[in-house]
């Protein structure tokens, strides 16, 4: 367990990411136990490469209110990854994005067939909430965790609502206002949850709460900016995922609407916000202020 997180990000991220990983190899049934078909669907796309970013995020806003990080974090992160994955397999289904490489491998459906796929997205979501019933935090801060992460995933300002509403979107001519709730929702929810909920289990004030929810709603908002400026000017090689998708299917995205430099001004601007949300914990936000620059600096 990690005492003290270092202020290199890529170190910050690696460490985190192996820390998530290693809780991940544990909760999630091996590919042994039967029915092991799901198991193998399951594993494939969590341990696919995905960067972590959003059980690192609960780790260092954990950092930020306790100085250190706190014992069992790991599975808050682990859970919050599987809420992950579990979206974007759903995502690249035929009946959605119909896409075939997710994190430079073959998407779920492609690996193990669409009734599988979906069962496994099914799978991960039930298991995430398990993980999180039984999280080592006092149970008024577990049941507060749980209601946060439901609510950010569901129908309202929640994933689910938000890929409803990219769903619906595409082919008409997206608006400004559009377009953030879309972000708002799909997205930057389960950013902003990771990051609340981080802090919750490491023992937050109503007032760090608030603190932790504008940061994290900026830098939700900033990374899929990003994300879709992304889209636009990398090849699938370097995002690990289709390039030119977005423009294909005529998705709402940010650069739709403001083009790509007024949307890297935007997410810039975006993470001046956030990194000013965080000026009362001074040297312990170091590690949260240093993935939110990344954020706007990364390249996949």
């Amino acid at each position: 367990m990690m005492k003290r997180m270092p202020t290199d990000v890529k170190l910050l991220l690696q460490e985190g990411a192996e820390l998530t990983d290693r809780a991940l190899e544990t909760l999630i049934p091996s590919i042994e136990t039967i029915p092991a078909s799901i198991h193998g669907a399951m594993r494939h796309s969590v341990f696919a490469g995905g960067k972590r970013l959003r059980p690192v995020l609960s780790m260092q806003a954990a950092v930020a209110i306790a100085g250190t990080l706190p014992k069992g974090i790991e599975r808050l992160g682990a859970a919050l990854e599987m809420l992950h994955t579990y979206s974007l397999i759903h995502d690249d289904l035929p009946a959605l994005d119909n896409d075939d490489l997710r994190r430079g491998k073959p998407t779920c459906h492609v690996a193990f067939g669409e009734a599988i796929a979906i069962l496994a997205g099914d799978a991960l979501q039930t298991r995430a909430f398990e993980v999180l019933a039984g999280l080592d935090a006092p149970p008024p801060a577990v049941v507060k965790i749980i209601a946060l992460v439901a609510n950010a995933i569901g129908t309202v300002e929640g994933m689910i609502g938000g890929q409803v509403l990219d769903l619906e979107s595409e082919h008409i001519k997206p608006t400004p206002e559009l377009v953030a709730a879309i972000h708002r929702a799909k997205t930057g929810a389960l950013i902003r949850v990771s990051v609340v909920a981080g802090g919750i289990y490491a023992g937050a004030t109503p007032e760090d709460g608030t603190r932790l929810d504008l940061f994290g709603r900026k830098i939700g908002l900033a990374f899929q900016i990003v994300d879709d400026v992304l889209d636009m000017t990398e090849d699938s090689a370097h995002l690990g995922k289709t390039a030119g998708k977005d423009l294909a299917m005529e998705k709402a995205t940010w650069p739709a609407v403001y083009g790509v430099e007024q949307s890297l001004r935007d997410a810039d601007d975006l993470v001046k916000e956030a990194l000013a949300a965080l000026d009362p914990y001074g040297d312990r936000a170091e590690g949260l202020k240093s993935i939110a620059r990344y954020l706007v600096e990364r390249k996949n």
